[in-house]
């Protein structure tokens, strides 16, 4: 059964928390991030991009990132955070156009994920542990939650609800036009929470398999140094997560585009393709599952496979293996999408206009736009224990770094 822990969260001033308040460190580039914090001393991508001050080109996992991280840390706990006096939940809504959901951040057992209970769905990167273990480990904190979801509870939903009535800690709208607002939850509510999340059979990582397995290693390496124990159970044996309602949660599809035919021309490539799947004129966004609208010289096609896999094998069911092993694999030659630099991947919330744009403008040869994978089918997969393919789902929105830090 799931078990979550209040904690004392180091957070932003609510004056402050807009500014503070930064996109997820993974989702940006580092002159991405750059940008996004010009002008802007509280931005948190100056603890979790802190390359962005450095020289142009420094290698983003050196020692010195690592010092200025720990060094920007501490001047903005100076400047603009505070630090809860008693374990607190917080329930976390997010607003995106006419979507909304609202989770529950709190700190979750490592324990648990090391046992499955919270359950996994993809592979996790070496280098990318790596880097997060080292910044979590620097800060002495967990900065940027992991997203998990868990088939909805009416009685998490009902005490939600009422909570949620009240006057919220932060309310406010990002740049990108997403609302975030929060409540922080002590007393009678709190120890509610606590005891529904008991009756929860499971939970699952949507995005954050990195923070996850790094937020594992951190513990390790911190369980092996003397440190005073944690009076409410919130210490580096538990992870900052927000969990959300599977009914509430939006996945969006994750597209790819490929920077050129592997050497094939324009005509052998849709001759191969003819091959494997039936094509036919088509529009951007597939209308079920099953299909795969392809761009490809400034028109765009629908492709259903020929050979269908079988529905009881949940992986290879979804429309990413079929790409992958019928059109990426055997056509265009890319075995090993993590590694092989001919391939990148767009998500969703950019929308099919930025497929065509990469394509126009020649930084690509062919876009592939997907139908997203559910929830449903994420959780199946997840229950079976089995991987799905890398880059098979876009959740959004996101949540912001900066506004809960877990202190380890």
């Amino acid at each position: 059964m799931a078990r979550l822990y209040p904690f004392r969260a180091l957070r932003p001033r609510p004056a402050d928390a807009a500014r503070v308040a930064a996109v997820p460190y993974d989702v940006v580039s580092t002159d991405e991030a750059r940008a996004l914090a010009d002008g802007n001393p509280l931005s948190f991508l100056h603890v979790s991009r802190a390359e962005i001050e450095l020289p142009a080109g420094t290698d983003p996992y050196a020692p010195a990132v690592y010092d200025r991280a720990s060094k920007n840390f501490a001047e903005l706990r100076q400047k603009a955070l505070l630090l809860e006096d008693e374990p607190s939940l917080y329930l976390y809504r997010l607003r995106m156009g006419s979507h909304e959901q609202t989770g529950l951040a709190a700190c979750f057992s490592i324990d648990e994920y090391d046992r499955d209970v919270i359950k996994k769905h993809e592979r996790t990167r070496r280098d990318k542990e790596d880097d997060r273990t080292r910044h979590m480990l620097a800060l002495g904190a967990q900065t940027g939650p992991v997203f998990l979801t868990y088939k909805a509870s009416a009685q998490v939903d009902d005490i939600a609800a009422r909570a949620t009535k009240t006057a919220p800690l932060y309310d406010f709208e990002a740049p990108d036009g997403v609302r975030h607002t929060l409540w922080r939850i002590t007393g009678g509510d709190r120890d509610a929470l606590v005891a529904a999340f008991a009756r929860i059979p499971a939970l699952y990582i949507a995005d954050g398999h990195h923070r996850a397995a790094s937020a594992a290693r951190a513990r390790t390496e911190v369980a092996a140094k003397p440190r005073p124990s944690s009076s409410d159970g919130a210490d580096a044996t538990t992870m900052l997560a927000v969990a959300f309602p599977h009914n509430q949660v939006q996945i969006l599809p994750y597209n790819r585009i490929v920077k050129d035919l592997g050497g094939l021309t324009p005509d052998v490539f849709l001759t191969a393709a003819r091959q494997r799947f039936d094509i036919t004129q088509g529009k951007p966004e597939p209308s079920k599952a099953g299909e795969i609208s392809m761009y490809f010289d400034r028109a765009w096609h629908t492709l259903r496979p020929k050979t269908r896999p079988e529905r009881s094998d949940a992986i290879a069911a979804l429309d990413v293996s079929v790409l992958q092993d019928q059109l990426l694999a055997p056509v265009l030659k890319i075995a090993d999408v993590r590694t092989d630099k001919r391939i990148d991947f767009v998500g969703g919330a950019r929308g099919t206009k930025e497929l065509e744009r990469l394509v126009d403008s020649g930084k690509a040869a062919v876009a592939f736009s997907l139908y997203p994978v559910s929830v449903n089918h994420l959780m199946t997969v997840s229950d079976a224990g089995a991987i799905m393919p890398p880059k098979s789902t876009w959740f959004e929105p996101k949540l912001r770094d900066g506004l809960l830090i877990h202190l380890i």
